[in-house]
């Protein structure tokens, strides 16, 4: 595995790479970084090149003050895959990352022959559905939106912080420990970090406004959503199938058992299946 930063949409951007072949982009949600794949990477790498940046704000990435609508994001990615001489690609997403993936779908449908999204409800549907229950589980929405206070509760209590989300995430609150839960604090301990995070999150009202504006064109290429069917916040809570059959057509959709919002981490031998099962006909 390789690792390098390339200059694209005016931020340097850390890349992880391995492997040879059609292109496969991979990009982590929230409360991670692209170590979020380590799993992901050995195994697709033996068929395809896989490329898995850190997104704007996260990780090695550049973190700036702005930016961080999906639409800017999605751009990102486009300018890094100009950068790498890639014309188009298969995109798997998870979380945040999932949201930066939809977006480019939809911005970029002549780039993307396949997508994956990865426990994650659009963000226009959760705006829409919004209820008593939605906002409870989804409270970390709400709290993240508001200026400079989460960074400053959060600055030296990032072990804290992260230690309630991996834990309240996932099927196995243990799933997450030891260095790779030591990773994660480094990651978020870094200057900007939090900060970089929270102006993803700070992004949701330019986010819901350019997912209304194409809310009736559907993603053009073949989908497949996965999810954790044990968390809270996603599989327990919305009709994952519906949901995605309201963003795509060509879709196919699987809960993963005894599995909570982090499946790339949590049962990363059914994700990999899958994702070769997708991927298998790919070939750039």
């Amino acid at each position: 595995m390789k690792s390098y930063t390339v200059n694209a949409n005016s931020i340097r951007q850390f890349v992880v790479e391995e492997g040879e072949g059609a292109p496969v982009i991979l990009l982590h949600g929230f409360p991670e970084t692209n170590f979020a794949w380590r799993y992901q990477i050995p195994v697709l790498s033996k068929h395809f090149r896989v490329i898995a940046p850190d997104l704007r704000g996260y990780g090695e990435t550049d973190k700036p003050a702005s930016g961080y609508d999906k639409r800017n994001m999605a751009r990102d990615i486009r300018e890094l895959m100009r950068e790498l001489g890639i014309q188009k690609v298969a995109l798997v997403g998870h979380d945040r990352g999932a949201r930066v993936a939809t977006r480019f779908a939809k911005d970029y449908p002549e780039l993307v022959d396949r997508l994956v999204v990865m426990d994650n409800v659009p963000t226009r549907i959760v705006a829409r559905e919004i209820n008593a229950s939605i906002a409870k589980a989804y409270w970390f929405f709400l709290f993240h939106l508001v200026p400079d206070l989460p960074e400053a509760l959060i600055a030296g209590r990032e072990h804290l912080w992260l230690r309630h989300f991996f834990s309240d995430w996932t099927y196995d609150p243990s799933t997450i420990s030891g260095e790779a839960f030591d990773t994660y604090v480094r990651a978020y301990q870094a200057p900007g970090a939090v900060r970089g995070a929270m102006a993803d999150y700070r992004a949701n009202a330019q986010d819901v406004a350019q997912d209304l504006e194409d809310a009736d064109v559907k993603i053009s290429c073949p989908v497949m959503s996965l999810w954790g069917a044990d968390f809270h916040a996603v599989g327990k809570l919305f009709d994952m199938k519906s949901v995605w059959a309201e963003m795509a057509d060509d879709l196919q959709a699987y809960a993963i058992e005894q599995c909570g919002h982090l499946p790339q981490e949590e049962q990363p031998e059914k994700v990999n299946q899958l994702l070769m099962n997708f991927l298998r006909t790919w070939r750039g």
